[in-house]
């Protein structure tokens, strides 16, 4: 059994990991709201650009001139999955929600015979998957020293995705990141980029048409490149978002775990010493009866 010492400098030590974890979680709530601010603010832009390019789309889908980001390359052997994750733990299960989605569509396309590529941007994501998909990984992109995340990040990003796929590494590009819903719900989301999804409109739904200066092709061969860039920035700033707010919902847990213990250990404790106190009685006692 422990003695009273070493119980004393558990107490404390879990005091001291309390202490910590409070600290963090409250910066976590402090950056949040930041980052939750940029990750919604974010969303209209991407949500009309997608809405205004597949518009466009709609009316040069099928066309001899159609962009090869928007036609394809008429295959679906090499899969490029771009992941995104965060570039610290500590978050929950946040970053390897991110990377098992990407890990199980991995699997999916190798259990087809397809070719599986990625790009990682962040160190956690980039750490778990290179234990089964080391020779799959090429290009990883960490971004600690980033104190603030912009478009050009994005940008950058687009262009290094963008020169693979002009270089035929790849056919299809698929974007994985954690949408942001709350401090406690953040979803692993998969999103095609390349070529662009044009979404379908229903039967029922009014049709507008409209007559575009320049035409919907040469439209598109700049609105497509940039709507990548859109679509990466947006998938890093929900990211962001839902960093701390995994981070926060898990530091109060380890908080209140700690607390808990806390309790626990001083209870433990107080009876180990009420328990010693009344053994060193009973032998006072004991001495001076035979005395």
């Amino acid at each position: 059994m422990a003695s009273l010492k070493d119980m004393r400098v558990r107490i404390a030590s879990t005091k001291a990991t309390q202490k910590i974890t409070k600290a963090m979680q409250m910066v976590a709530a402090s950056r949040l709201r930041r980052a939750q601010q940029a990750a919604e603010a974010a969303r209209p832009y991407a949500d009309k650009m997608s809405a205004v390019i597949s518009n466009i789309a709609s009316a040069a889908a099928g066309s001899p001139g159609a962009p090869v980001l928007l036609a394809g390359t008429g295959r679906d052997q090499v899969h490029l999955l771009l992941v995104c994750t965060g570039e610290r733990g500590l978050s929950g299960a946040f970053n390897s929600s991110i990377v098992r989605l990407a890990r199980e569509r991995a699997q999916a396309l190798i259990a087809q015979g397809k070719e599986v590529k990625f790009f990682c941007v962040g160190r956690k994501g980039y750490e778990q998957l290179r234990r089964l998909f080391d020779k799959q990984i090429v290009e990883h992109l960490d971004l600690r020293s980033v104190r603030q995340l912009g478009f050009v990040n994005a940008e950058d990003i687009a262009k290094k995705v963008l020169a693979r796929f002009d270089n035929g590494e790849f056919d299809v590009c698929t974007l994985f990141y954690a949408q942001f819903k709350s401090v406690i719900a953040q979803i692993p989301t998969a999103q095609q980029i390349i070529p662009l999804v044009v979404e379908e409109k229903a039967a029922n739904a009014p049709t507008t048409s409209y007559e575009y200066e320049p035409e919907e092709d040469e439209l598109l061969s700049g609105l497509l490149p940039r709507n990548i860039a859109v679509q990466i920035f947006r998938a890093l700033l929900e990211n962001n978002a839902s960093f701390y707010g995994a981070q926060m919902s898990s530091m109060d847990n380890a908080t209140r775990n700690a607390g808990e213990m806390i309790r626990k250990q001083t209870q433990i404790y107080n009876r180990t010493r009420q328990a010693q106190i009344t053994k060193e009685l009973i032998e006072i006692i004991s001495g001076a009866e035979a005395v």
